[in-house]
């Protein structure tokens, strides 16, 4: 991965909030100068200031979901993009910053639990009952000397009923898939039975298409965050190049030019590794 400064103009790694924006009116200021700038190198250096100077704040709101199953770099990348689009949306008249980019930056890392991270897709009232019941599953298990909570017990302590909390349960396990290496079936009680992956038949063809997807996400690691918030803009999103352009403070062209480099680098990248 490269560490040069210039080649990661977004890098999500810590850092320090730039002095010449460390007050609310500085910050103003910033956006409102950032607003007379044509596409460039003197827009593109503004908007490197702000980004930097507000990754720590980004970083701190992705620290609170680290315990959902998602690598620190993983939830920064995310709240990277929610800082981005905060920064594209922020118009000073409305007030300071800080108050209107954490909901935006909240809001993308809870979307990306909700949309990205469950292997089995399920109802957003189902995934919240998962969450009541996850909670209430460990503040009682966390109890001294108490055996695991019931679904009765659970029952109680979330004020839910016990076909929810079922629900609830059934969710938890939908949140990952179960190992190919897992028992098959009845043989989970007896040592060294068959896995579910004996169960599979012929080797399936799809094997490459797996090896490249994960070379594919190598090499979007690699990428500065700018270029990872703009492919996820535009492929997961949906975004037009447009629109996309709109929220960056960029021309159309550049994004355009920026989607084909970026594309041809990950293609080169995920060949190399073949």
């Amino acid at each position: 991965m490269r560490t040069e400064a210039a080649a990661r103009p977004y890098s999500t790694a810590p850092s320090v909030r730039t002095p010449a924006l460390d007050t609310t009116d500085a910050v103003a200021a910033a956006f409102a100068r950032l607003a007379t700038l044509d596409d460039g190198p003197g827009k593109d250096r503004l908007l490197e200031e702000l980004t930097r100077a507000w990754l720590p704040m980004a970083h701190r709101l992705a620290a609170r979901f680290r315990d959902k199953g998602e690598s620190t770099e993983d939830l920064r990348q995310v709240a990277a993009v929610g800082l981005l689009k905060a920064i594209g949306r922020y118009d000073p008249a409305r007030g300071p910053f800080e108050p209107f980019a954490i909901p935006t930056i909240r809001g993308e890392l809870r979307r990306h639990f909700r949309d990205r991270t469950w292997d089995v897709r399920v109802p957003r009232r189902v995934q919240e009952l998962r969450n009541r019941v996850r909670t209430a599953y460990v503040e009682l298990a966390l109890t001294p000397g108490s055996p695991s909570p019931t679904a009765a017990e659970l029952a109680r302590h979330t004020r839910l009923g016990e076909e929810e909390v079922g629900e609830g349960l059934a969710a938890l396990e939908s949140y990952r898939a179960l190992s190919l290496d897992a028992s098959n079936g009845d043989a989970a009680e007896a040592d060294g039975g068959p896995s579910l992956l004996d169960a599979l038949g012929e080797p399936d063809r799809g094997f490459q298409l797996v090896v490249d997807r994960e070379s594919v996400k190598e090499a979007v690691r690699r990428l500065p965050s700018r270029e990872r918030a703009i492919l996820y803009l535009r492929f997961f999103e949906d975004w037009s190049q447009s629109r996309i352009a709109r929220r960056m403070g960029i021309s159309q062209m550049h994004v355009s030019r920026l989607l084909a480099q970026t594309c041809d680098r990950i293609r080169h990248e995920t060949l190399a590794a073949r």
